[in-house]
């Protein structure tokens, strides 16, 4: 089975060579690259990825036009802050189709820590999908592949770098928070007053994000803040 790998990008130099460099396995690497100002386009062409240039279209439109561009149909997609194992790598290799799709894992790193609660792991996603067969959906944010029929599942681990710093996970949240809202109906106060409470409690509580330390605090604090903030941004 032949294998593209995709990524979209804009100013991720600090990002993609790590990517590209889990990426061995694949058969071709494409970049489609929405107007970096840093080195993301001379580091991913230097490892050899083909990079084109495509003004921003939105998530799933940008994953979806990265994916017609690639020259096999078979697709991993990739986000520059992601990184494939060696174990997830040694999967994909040995794979005889059966299915339309995979699911995988998604480990996130958080201010330097693995974190494996506070409902942020297993965190399954379908990355690696037949086109002719799946898309990327989602008009706002929290975009995902969608497949004809079932999915397969591999076990090893897809590697997330998240945000080194509370202030970085603030930006990213402002910013995503802004997309959340167009997408979402404002409802009463009675979301701005309980939803919040309840999605801290879930993420620290339920979901045992207590066992994540402080980075399981503050992942409960800044969810907790998505949370009033998309209605709030929405009303």
């Amino acid at each position: 089975m032949k294998i593209s790998a995709a990524i979209v990008t804009l100013n991720e130099e600090r990002n993609i060579a790590r990517a590209i460099g889990s990426l061995g396995f694949a058969d071709e690497i494409v970049v489609v690259d929405s107007g970096s100002t840093d080195r993301t386009r001379e580091i991913a062409a230097g490892l050899g990825a083909r990079v084109i240039e495509e003004p921003w279209r939105g998530y799933a439109a940008q994953k979806n036009f990265a994916a017609e561009c690639a020259v096999n149909d078979w697709v991993l997609s990739l986000d520059a802050d992601e990184e494939v194992t060696g174990e997830l790598a040694t999967e994909i290799k040995a794979i005889t189709p059966q299915v339309n799709g995979y699911d995988m894992p998604r480990l996130a790193r958080y201010r330097g820590r693995w974190i494996r609660h506070s409902g942020w792991y297993p965190d399954r996603k379908v990355r690696l999908y037949d086109r002719r067969r799946g898309a990327w959906k989602g008009e706002y944010v929290h975009e995902s592949v969608r497949i004809e029929g079932p999915a397969g599942r591999l076990n090893g681990d897809l590697l997330h770098y998240t945000c080194d710093s509370l202030s970085e996970h603030l930006r990213t949240l402002d910013r995503y928070t802004t997309l959340a809202a167009k997408g979402v109906k404002p409802g009463g106060m009675g979301r701005l007053l309980f939803d919040p409470p309840w999605t801290f409690f879930r993420s620290y509580i339920i979901q045992r994000g207590f066992l994540d330390g402080f980075e399981g605090l503050a992942i409960a604090w800044m969810a907790a803040l998505y949370t009033f903030l998309k209605y709030a941004k929405a009303r």
